[in-house]
């Protein structure tokens, strides 16, 4: 099982990867990064999408109708920002702790595909050891 590190380089290999962290979205915290951060600062960028990230998680209008799941976590998967020059994908973290964690995966819009990087992370995501 791979942890913070190995999952971040995995995920730069992907077509158009600028940029990667695992943060939480409690703290805003990066907990690991790797490559280009967005806006030149890893620590801002994952403050900035740590606000994203709860809104989605914590809004009952992202929720989805059947609230009888009861599971642990954010009931969002991922959230997905465009703009003209890239995509920011954020895809939440199960973990069997109470955690709130999220990657964050900042791609180039000529060069990435965002269909490919959303099945790949959601992958990385479920294989992430935390710990």
């Amino acid at each position: 099982m791979p942890g913070i590190d190995e999952c971040l380089l995995e995920a730069m290999l992907l077509p158009g990867a600028r940029g990667a962290a695992v943060v939480d979205w409690t703290s805003g915290l990066a907990l690991g990064t790797v490559g280009d951060p967005p806006g030149q600062d890893h620590e801002t960028a994952a403050a900035e999408t740590a606000e994203l990230a709860r809104m989605a998680a914590e809004y009952p209008t992202f929720a989805p109708e059947d609230t009888a799941d009861t599971a642990k976590g954010p009931t969002v998967e991922d959230v997905i920002l465009t703009n003209r020059s890239g995509y920011h994908l954020l895809r939440f973290v199960e973990t069997t702790f109470d955690s709130c964690v999220f990657l964050h995966l900042w791609l180039d819009r000529e060069e990435g595909n965002l269909a490919l990087a959303r099945i790949r992370l959601g992958s990385i995501a479920e294989r992430l050891v935390l710990g």
